[in-house]
This record gives C-alpha cells, structure tokens and sequence, in this order.
C-alpha cells in the first residue's frame, strides 16, 4: 500500500516524532522574542503564507507585542503531492507593502521557491524590506535561493508533517513533527 491510499491514522502509526509538543512551542517562544526585539519601533506588515503558516501564526501573533498589520498570501507548489511542481499563486500580497517593513511567515522553508518568489513579489511591490520566520527549516544539502532571517527548528531531510505541515491533505493540526518512514 503506498502512503498516499494509507488512511490517515496508517500513516500516523508509520511516523516518527521528530520534536515533541515542547520543542515547538519553546521554540516559537524563542523566535517570538527575537522578533519583538528586531521590530519593536517598525509596524510592520505580517504575512502568513496559508495553509502551513496557520499553525505557527496562531502560536505567534499572540506573542507579537508591537502594533502590526496582518493579511495573507496563498502561494503554493504542492497541493496534495509530497514533492514541488510549478509555483501556483492562489492570494498575492496586498497592495499596502508598498513602502513597509514585511514579515512573512511559514512553516518550513524547504527548498526555498515558494518563500524567495513570495519575498520577491513583496520587494517588486514596493517593500521597503521583507524579513522571514518559521517554525521549520529543513536541512539540506544544497544552497537554498532565499534564508530565512528567523528559524524555531532545524528537521532533517525526511518528508515531515504537523504544526502546520500536513502530509496528503493530513495532520497540519498535529502539536508535534512526525516524519514518514
């Protein structure tokens, strides 16, 4: 049976946990101080990237503790597949980054199109500067075309799914990593 026909409590039983409920949250924990420190004078705009960012948006935003904007792109390669495909723009970013300070937020940054397209279309916009945060960077062997500026976790190399990050459409809503065996 391959893991896209396994029911989503198959695929569950056939994980490992990669960071517990703990790890995450201390790492937002963290990654919200670093930004409170960085922008405490800016009112920036924050963008999340949905659906993956959900997860780590609600963690964050509650943290932030200086006036900000919030809005969203929807951006994505993936769709229901486990690998990349073409970059499909589902919500640009709104017209009001002309001039601001944005702050994108993920999940993961993985091999890094979808978040350097995103960063991009902000600066052509008219950013005055856009920054990233996640929750997740992914380890990899190769040069990624974008860094983020922020990161609560480095996972492996392995196919890793919860706290936003769903595999086949499953658990986003999981409190910890998991990565498929």
């Amino acid at each position: 049976m391959s893991s896209s026909t396994m029911s989503p409590q198959q695929i569950l039983d056939s994980s490992d946990i990669v960071f517990n409920c703990s790890q995450v949250q201390k790492a937002a924990d963290l990654v919200a101080n670093q930004i409170c420190q960085d922008f405490e004078s800016v009112e920036p705009i924050v963008l999340a990237v949905m659906g993956g960012a959900v997860y780590f948006a609600g963690q964050l935003l509650a943290k932030l503790t200086f006036p900000l904007h919030f809005d969203y792109v929807q951006a994505s390669r993936y769709g229901m597949q486990t690998s990349g495909a073409e970059l499909i723009w589902k919500v640009e970013p709104p017209l009001n980054v002309q001039g601001r300070v944005v702050l994108i937020l993920d999940d993961i940054l993985d091999q890094g199109i979808t978040l350097a397209a995103i960063k991009q279309k902000c600066l052509d916009m008219g950013a005055k500067q856009v920054k990233i945060a996640v929750l997740f960077e992914k380890v990899l062997p190769n040069k990624k075309p974008v860094q983020a500026d922020y990161v609560g976790l480095q996972v492996p190399d392995r196919y890793v799914f919860g706290c936003g990050m769903d595999v086949y459409g499953w658990w986003r809503n999981l409190p910890e990593v998991r990565a498929l065996r």
